[in-house]
């Protein structure tokens, strides 16, 4: 039976529909990969202030204690937050 001019043209269409869903998709992970990337170097930087700044470790702290979910505070349950070196000093004085 001959596919008639209809029916290829929903075949197109279906498969166009399909490859914009997968291109929606990689730009979906894509964003979700840089937000990521985003939120480590934001913690690492954090991380490396506190320990020499006692502002940025107090703040770090408030923000350990007051996660709101137990899972997350539980990746922090035997971590020591980072404390400034006595010969660094606040990073306030600029």
């Amino acid at each position: 039976m001959a596919e008639t001019e209809l029916e290829r043209a929903e075949k197109r269409y279906a498969q166009a529909k399909a490859r914009l869903q997968a291109l929606k998709n990689r730009e979906a992970t894509r964003q979700r990969k840089l937000d990521t990337r985003r939120k480590v170097i934001l913690g690492g930087a954090l991380m490396d202030l506190a320990e020499r700044d006692s502002n940025a470790a107090a703040m770090l702290d408030r923000l350990i204690r007051n996660l709101s979910r137990e899972q997350d505070r539980k990746a922090f349950a035997e971590w020591d937050i980072p404390s400034p070196s006595p010969d660094t000093g606040q990073s306030d004085a600029t």
